[in-house]
């Protein structure tokens, strides 16, 4: 399972009254409407979203009624996805993975080109890379993106005098202050293993800044993170933060919402995360949640500072979809691309990043971490997280970065292990060049 998509995960229960046999739509117009079915995942609050989106969509469009149908996520869920793509069953318009997993069920072979529709030149052009196959785009983003890097508390960095770093050095000068005045400079959440895996995997941006195309020659087994200063630096970070003393005591047991709290409340300086943890500070820490900032996982070169992003899934249809559903489906699709279709989903969740689309804009309320990452997208120094370049993403890394980061085990051989788990990944797939 994609990363991003393990950590939104909810539960797997489906919500929907229809069985699996009743996904496709009906062939019948109700009351003169148009009638189609719109399938996505059944994270509960995911199912809000959808709700909201349909529901708007809806009120501006008249002559067309939208269904909502559901399926599991995870493995389950791929599974019925590329089954009813197989069997010409898919729903009219349909919610999945954007990146590498959209090439695992075949764009070109099922699904609906849609690269001359007049919002596709609305949407941000790192999202648009990961939903297209050579010149042609297949989707429009269903919710916001999502940024890895530093979670950091602010009033701490103005008590201090800190300035946002741009480079690892920086950092860890920053990091000797924080330490000095009596606060633990980085937490760290191990006891959820999940989240000791981020400050590697958010550091992307910085391989991809000094190795344009690396994921390509990782994915032809041609680039190894053991042999690549920069992939390798990664696991070196985490070594070199432990070895300084600088996570918080109790890194070892503490929890994902304690992290959140201990930056919130300026028990910890720092916490590597990715911004969808946003939402989750209201709950972790009501009260401070405007005193955390976000800034990207510095690198060696100032210049090329940026941020690796987790995009959004995509909004698609399905070559099987014609006629009159064709055209509603569409409406619908660009109906998620546009500002009222933002809206539509800011109104039902908290966002934990900006949209996809240009001329969407966030909501004033929106707390500063967002906000903050805003900036780089609107910047364009931005590079997608390795897994929506690659499909090779080894499953043992989060318990190999728990025991380089815990000095168990040296980030060198740390990425060797890696490296050994993404080639028994990568013959399981059964890619070529391995």
């Amino acid at each position: 399972m994609r990363f991003g998509a393990a950590l939104l995960a909810g539960a797997l229960c489906c919500l929907s009254a229809c069985s699996a046999g009743s996904l496709g739509s009906s062939d019948d117009e109700t009351g003169g409407k148009t009638a189609i079915t719109f399938l996505t995942n059944n994270d509960p609050a995911n199912v809000k979203v959808a709700e909201s989106v349909i529901a708007a969509f809806e009120a501006g469009n008249t002559d067309v009624d939208v269904k909502l149908d559901t399926r599991p996520q995870g493995s389950e869920g791929d599974n019925l996805v590329k089954t009813r793509l197989a069997t010409g069953d898919m729903a009219d318009v349909f919610e999945y993975n954007s990146g590498s997993l959209l090439q695992a069920i075949a764009p070109q072979t099922n699904l609906t080109a849609v690269t001359g529709e007049a919002w596709v030149a609305d949407l941000d052009p790192t999202f648009k890379q990961v939903v297209s196959t050579g010149s042609e785009v297949y989707g429009s983003p269903w919710g916001a993106i999502v940024g890895g890097g530093i979670f950091y508390n602010k009033p701490l960095y103005t008590k201090l005098n800190l300035q946002v770093p741009k480079t690892w050095a920086d950092f860890m000068a920053n990091n000797a202050k924080i330490k000095a005045a009596g606060v633990a400079p980085v937490e760290q959440t191990y006891s959820e293993t999940w989240t000791s895996q981020v400050l590697v995997l958010a550091d992307y941006h910085n391989v991809a800044a000094a190795n344009p195309g690396w994921a390509e020659k990782y994915t032809n087994n041609q680039a190894k993170f053991a042999t690549t200063p920069q992939a390798l630096a990664g696991f070196q970070r985490l070594e070199e933060l432990k070895k300084a003393g600088y996570w918080n005591e109790d890194y070892a047991s503490a929890k994902y919402n304690e992290g959140l709290n201990a930056v919130a409340t300026g028990k910890a300086g720092h916490y590597p995360m990715i911004t969808f943890g946003v939402p989750a500070l209201s709950t972790a820490a009501p009260d401070n949640v405007d005193d955390v900032g976000f800034f990207a996982l510095p690198g060696d070169d100032a210049s090329k500072n940026g941020v690796t992003l987790w995009e959004p899934s995509g909004i698609y249809i399905p070559k099987s979809t014609e006629g009159d559903k064709l055209t509603a489906a569409k409406k619908f699709q660009a109906f998620v691309a546009s500002p009222e279709g933002c809206a539509a989903n800011a109104s039902a969740a908290p966002v934990g990043g900006p949209f996809a689309v240009k001329t969407c804009t966030l909501p004033d309320s929106v707390a500063p971490a967002v906000k903050d990452l805003s900036a780089y997208v609107d910047a364009g120094t931005t590079t997608p997280a390795l897994e929506f370049l690659s499909s090779i993403k080894g499953p043992a890394l989060e318990q190999i970065t728990v025991e380089v980061g815990s000095g168990i085990r040296p980030a060198a051989d740390g990425a060797k292990l890696y490296d050994e788990d993404v080639k028994k990944q990568a013959q399981q797939l059964g890619l070529q060049g391995w």
